[in-house]
């Protein structure tokens, strides 16, 4: 236990190296080409700023993020790199594109139709990427907007396109018939941009075969350890661990309730741990009665309700734990997809949730 170990309720570790290994894995499975670094989120919630220069290090030259803010405040970490904008420019904030060397992903007519009065305005061509919807009805231009650019080319003038793109929404099931489909539409729009390269596969279109391949794929959660191949081995390494120290441990009696409202009743004498660690840390509500911790790589129940700073552990048979004993809620006897799994949500959500408390030690 070092100095800052005592001072801490929970620690989550994260592996840069881990990280840099998983890039290197999508670049391969990708065929060597180009491949993103997605940092959107704070990395995921594992920190951008120590996330991005290692990723750069390791020969990573393009990224996005979800916001502009985002991407202002690791664009110094970045040099020389394409750093990209994926929720695209809102209305006004175009110069600080400019600024700060950053390209906006333009997703609607409005969106290009800013970007050209700024290129207009300040007299040079400006960099931007395309985004074309082809099946996830969120942002991108659609079928109406793609066609109007065929028809009307002036409307792009003044934007220097570096890739059209677009997002995938069920990669992470391979045979459904929408990555078919939506491969097919993308196909038909990037037509009409004949000479600009292509950005296709998230995370999970790696895996989708050679067809999926592009000019750049876009990962990002499995950079962080997320299995992109759901139903199979996850090719990814993990990259984080969480653990939270024991705060008290106490008996209490076969009958006795635990938590809020007594959710869980002992069915017999039972030693209950409390570690603080709750859902202010981003640790789900839902693993009420169905989370599980480990110790030396046993499994721990959590008993009764998760509360906003505490849960509680069943440590019955486990006489060896006391207070400042450390359990392992995420690490590797206990994956993201588990702890998922048992919240009835998805490890995105899981790791973007990872609350501000944690103490963050960054290894590698």
């Amino acid at each position: 236990m070092t100095a800052t170990d005592l001072t801490s309720y929970a620690i989550l570790d994260i592996d840069l190296g881990a990280i840099v290994a998983n890039w290197r894995a999508l670049r391969a499975a990708h065929g060597g080409r180009p491949t993103a670094g997605v940092l959107k989120a704070d990395a995921y919630g594992l920190g951008a700023a120590h996330v991005a220069p290692a990723l750069h290090a390791a020969g990573c030259r393009h990224f996005f993020v979800a916001h502009l803010e985002e991407a202002v405040a690791i664009r110094p970490l970045l040099p020389e790199s394409l750093l990209a904008v994926l929720n695209g420019p809102l209305p006004g904030t175009e110069p600080d594109y400019l600024v700060h060397g950053i390209d906006p992903v333009l997703g609607s007519l409005p969106d290009i139709a800013r970007w050209t009065a700024l290129a207009r305005a300040t007299g040079r061509a400006l960099p931007a990427l395309l985004h074309v919807d082809t099946g996830l009805a969120r942002v991108g231009l659609d079928p109406d907007e793609v066609r109007a650019l065929r028809d009307t080319p002036d409307m792009m003038h003044g934007v220097a396109p570096r890739y059209v793109m677009t997002h995938l929404a069920a990669a992470d099931v391979p045979d459904d018939p929408a990555n078919r489909a939506q491969l097919q539409r993308f196909d038909a729009a990037c037509a009409l941009f004949p000479s600009l390269p292509r950005s296709l596969a998230n995370s999970a279109g790696i895996f989708l075969g050679a067809d999926f391949r592009s000019d750049l794929a876009r990962p990002g959660a499995a950079l962080y350890g997320v299995n992109p191949t759901p139903g199979l081995a996850n090719p990814m390494r993990p990259v984080l661990r969480l653990r939270a120290r024991v705060l008290q441990v106490r008996d209490v009696a076969a009958g006795d309730t635990v938590g809020y409202n007594g959710t869980w009743r002992a069915a017999r004498p039972s030693r209950i741990a409390a570690v603080g660690v709750g859902y202010a840390d981003g640790f789900p509500r839902a693993l009420s009665n169905r989370g599980i911790a480990c110790f030396d790589g046993a499994p721990i129940p959590l008993v009764g309700r998760v509360s906003m700073d505490l849960t509680a552990y069943d440590v019955t048979d486990h006489k060896a734990i006391g207070p400042g004993d450390w359990l392992e809620l995420i690490g590797p006897h206990r994956d993201l997809t588990a702890v998922a799994d048992a919240a009835g949500t998805s490890a995105y959500e899981i790791l973007t949730n990872l609350g501000r408390r944690y103490q963050r030690i960054w290894h590698g």
